[in-house]
């Protein structure tokens, strides 16, 4: 499931670096949280939808990958993603 446009526009505007960041490892885990969450929305619906459930998965594998990245290059970082999003940590 797609984000709507101005959605994606105002997380990109939130978590960003500087002002053409749009790549940045807290946007990107900012982008897939806010897609993880839309999605698990659609399966509490649409229980049996087995397609959907296998790209929920692999998009949590990448959040995870990220927080991983963020964790071993930026801790401060990584520590304020996390408390803003609301995700729990290992």
């Amino acid at each position: 499931m797609a984000l709507p446009k101005e959605v994606k526009a105002k997380i990109i505007e939130e978590y960003r670096r500087h002002d053409k960041d749009t790549g940045s490892p807290e946007v990107q885990i900012a982008i897939l949280t806010e897609k993880i969450n839309r999605l698990t929305e659609h399966l509490k619906k649409h229980k049996k939808d087995i397609h959907s459930r296998r790209g929920l998965i692999a998009m949590i594998h990448a959040r995870r990958k990220h927080l991983e990245y963020l964790k071993k290059k930026d801790y401060n970082k990584y520590l304020e993603i996390v408390e803003k999003l609301g995700l729990k940590v290992k």
